[in-house]
């Protein structure tokens, strides 16, 4: 894939400029025409009995297609889907992506008011919802915008999906410029309301691409889609990217460690992009050397770094996987670094280098870039950047400047140039004046035998403000809070080390990317302002 890197510099969204890459497919539809052309007779899509070629899906895709404007779903127009992974997830996906329009992806973990706020504020005009989540969906009188309720299983009052399907196949599609929006993804919302990033064609593209190079896929590879389609991660790391390189997506509804690795063996998977918990739940339910995972070469993983402790026996049981860790957000339509695999466990805190055409600065509090390799916001530009957010410009001129998103993640960038994530803005502990960063005390912690994972969180204090707290998920009998105040003690500075643990049996709380919910657990702690 040498030739994606030849880039060059494009004025797109009215007033930006950055590096892109020159050969690309124009937008979202053509990621799969591609794909179509190159590979017509390839697996495409697997689950459960289901094996489709490339071309066996595109003709799913124009079926449904069809019976998205049969429907009166129209060029521009949001098409909101409460689906679990799945293989309509996938199909519609690409099917409103031919006629032009712009997929809303739901999380099925969402309760009914944040349902209600995305169709209201996206004006879906069409949902597709498996019966299973129907519940969560507001009453027609609540969302006026939605002409159109479609169900996979019996729902009262929606048109069943095979109507989509039983169409003469669609196969002229829109002509959709790459700067239109094509998917709006709700973020958690960790501040407030969530706000709807409106990820493009030309970002998807890029992003796809870049996991293309950076990971250096292609036809032969095949993954298995285990972490949210409706989230970002699966949507372009495991959807988009493998229809870029041409590969072979397997689609598993959730993740079970055993079932998962012996779908991994059966599949022969290439490659996958999974948080580091799902990693060390492969090691701790399983003996790895009881399944062929001989063709595991790519290992990618984000949204938290990788304890040492499960590199060295991934190392062990697997020397052919290579582990690269990616840095990225909704906002940048999923990756901004990717880690060489031959570096990571060398720079094992680091989350790699900016993906080609990203431009990563350290700025301080008045907007000033700080010296090499100190801390200060992260802050992102390039191709795969969201323009803003859905009609929300108050956010728009909130956490865009000048092309660049301000993450909100405090950070730096080292004289190697490799991007290390320290903390959230908002997780950071503040100790009396001393800046903890507490992803680096959870690294030393998570290293302690016994420890499966660990979250370090500000405990208010009238005297310094605040002060640090751990909460850790430990396996019983393994683990004493003496042992993990010694281990810190030895690696960390004094300001750093935790003044007080919470020792717990039951895993810690995520979200459904993974990533652990700090607020719910200040909350269940009482440390919270009410």
């Amino acid at each position: 894939m040498s030739h994606q890197l030849h880039m060059r510099k494009e004025l797109h969204y009215g007033d930006r400029v950055f590096a892109c890459h020159v050969r690309r497919p124009g937008n979202v539809h053509g990621l799969l025409a591609e794909a179509v052309a190159r590979h017509p007779h390839k697996d495409a899509v697997i689950c459960e009995g289901t094996r489709w070629s490339y071309a066996d899906f595109d003709n799913e895709v124009a079926r449904v297609a069809a019976g998205l404007a049969t429907m009166g779903v129209a060029q521009g127009d949001r098409v909101a889907m409460l689906l679990g992974n799945g293989i309509p997830f996938l199909v519609l996906t690409y099917a409103a992506a031919r006629i032009g329009a712009v997929t809303v992806p739901l999380s099925i973990r969402d309760q009914m008011p944040g349902i209600r706020h995305a169709l209201l504020n996206s004006e879906a005009v069409a949902l597709i919802v498996e019966s299973a989540f129907a519940d969560l969906v507001p009453p027609p009188d609540m969302t006026p915008h939605l002409r159109a309720r479609i169900s996979l299983g019996q729902v009262p009052g929606y048109v069943d999906y095979d109507r989509l399907r039983d169409n003469k196949p669609l196969v002229t599609a829109a002509d959709v410029p790459e700067d239109a929006v094509a998917t709006i993804l709700y973020t958690s919302g960790t501040t407030g309301v969530p706000k709807g990033a409106m990820l493009t064609g030309l970002g998807i593209v890029h992003s796809a691409t870049n996991f293309v190079t950076t990971m250096d896929l292609g036809p032969d590879d095949k993954t298995i889609v285990v972490v949210p389609m409706n989230h970002v991660t699966g949507l372009v790391a495991g959807i988009h990217t493998l229809v870029r390189a041409g590969g072979s997506i397997v689609v598993m509804r959730e993740f079970k460690a055993v079932k998962f690795l012996e779908c991994a063996a059966r599949e022969g998977m290439t490659c996958s992009l999974m948080v580091p918990a799902m990693y060390n739940l492969c090691l701790h339910q399983a003996d790895l050397a009881a399944f062929d995972l001989s063709a595991w070469r790519v290992g990618g993983y984000g949204g938290a770094p990788m304890p040492a402790a499960t590199i060295e026996r991934l190392a062990k049981a697997l020397p052919g996987l290579g582990l690269m860790n990616a840095y990225g957000a909704t906002e940048t339509t999923s990756p901004a670094t990717v880690m060489p695999a031959d570096q990571t466990a060398a720079r094992r805190l680091s989350v790699g280098q900016p993906v080609p055409g990203a431009e990563i600065c350290v700025m301080d509090d008045a907007g000033r870039e700080v010296p090499v390799g100190q801390p200060g916001e992260l802050w992102i530009r390039g191709a795969m950047v969201v323009p803003g957010y859905w009609r929300n410009p108050e956010a728009d001129a909130r956490e865009f400047s000048a092309g660049f998103w301000k993450s909100g993640d405090i950070g730096a960038v080292d004289a190697d140039g490799y991007v290390h994530v320290h903390d959230r803005k908002k997780d950071m502990v503040n100790r009396g004046g001393h800046k903890v960063f507490t992803a680096q005390v959870e690294s030393v912690i998570t290293a302690c035998p016994g420890v499966i994972e660990a979250a370090v969180v500000a405990k208010p204090c009238p005297i310094l403000g605040e002060r640090v707290h751990a909460v850790l998920c430990i396996r019983p009998g393994e683990v004493t809070e003496d042992a993990v105040a010694a281990q810190c003690a030895s690696q960390l500075a004094d300001y750093q080390c935790p003044e007080s643990y919470t020792l717990r049996e039951t895993p810690l709380p995520r979200n459904a990317n993974g990533k652990i919910l700090k607020r719910q657990i200040k909350q269940d702690l009482g440390f919270l302002d009410t």
